[in-house]
């Protein structure tokens, strides 16, 4: 189960971290959430993330670093969201991925 959940979140921080690079909807939403000139850097540390979570397999002390990183990325996601006034079914993927990867670093490694 916990490798599932690992996977799950490291493939979909992987996929939205080269969506910061390449996608023109992210690029808009990065507008809208007061963060674009930090869109890249965001994006690489989804990515750093995603490979340390993936790295956790052999390296547990890695797979703690980047599921804490990304829990508390998203954290600061949902305080973003709020900030900018999205309603609650937008915001709900940032509150699932924070449980996730704060489920990860408790109880995965």
């Amino acid at each position: 189960m916990n490798n599932a959940i690992l996977l799950f979140s490291a493939l979909s921080f992987l996929a939205y971290g080269a969506g910061c690079f390449t996608s023109r909807h992210l690029q808009r939403e990065f507008v809208r959430f007061g963060l674009s000139p930090l869109r890249k850097f965001i994006g690489l540390l989804q990515i750093f993330g995603s490979l340390a979570l993936i790295a956790g397999m052999w390296s547990p002390f890695l797979g703690k670093v980047g599921a804490g990183g990304l829990a508390l990325m998203m954290f600061l996601a949902i305080l973003v969201r709020i900030k900018i006034q999205d309603g609650f079914l937008k915001t709900t993927p940032a509150i699932l991925y924070f449980l996730l990867n704060g489920y990860l670093v408790l109880f995965a490694y």
